[in-house]
């Protein structure tokens, strides 16, 4: 995926291919980087005169939503999923410990530390999940760290607009 597609998908259907990519995104699924999404999604704000509050807001529900799929997942399924994961996919083992560790050393906040950080921001909802932790901090703290990940690669396309086209 690069950002001459996602700017073409993003300019013919709007907000509801924002809200789906980025919701597929979180979601943790390959093929969908926000470092291409989201500046995308800042390049054609600039270039259109669209909305950029409503384009965040957008990114952020959808973000919090993937993320809830993948908290109730780990959830419900618990370890188990996860020996799953492993045997599948051998190369997030290590990633998905690590999220571990953040989750038994900060409870709740690492929620939003973990949203600024690559491929744990979006592990951190699963292990959140298996981890049982309150949903209600799991939620506020997502929010915070999905809100400035988010603003951030959106205004960077924004502000540098002029450079990718």
């Amino acid at each position: 995926m690069n950002l001459q597609f996602v700017m073409n998908y993003l300019s013919e259907y709007g907000m509801w291919f924002l809200f789906i990519i980025v919701f597929l995104e979180y979601l943790n699924l390959p093929g969908f980087p926000s470092g291409i999404i989201m500046p995308a999604t800042g390049i054609l704000i600039a270039t259109n005169n669209l909305n950029f509050i409503l384009a965040l807001i957008i990114s952020v529900l959808a973000g919090l939503l993937g993320s809830l799929v993948l908290y109730f997942l780990g959830y419900l399924l618990g370890k188990p999923f996860v020996e799953k994961i492993y045997i599948k996919f051998p190369r997030f083992q290590k990633s998905i410990d690590k999220t571990f560790s953040y989750v038994n050393k900060y409870g709740a906040k690492a929620s939003f530390i973990s949203r600024l950080i690559p491929v744990a921001r979006t592990l951190i909802s699963l292990v959140n999940g298996i981890a049982k932790t309150n949903i209600l901090k799991f939620i506020l703290f997502s929010v915070f760290g999905i809100t400035i990940w988010n603003f951030a690669f959106i205004y960077a396309g924004y502000a540098f607009n002029h450079l990718f086209l």
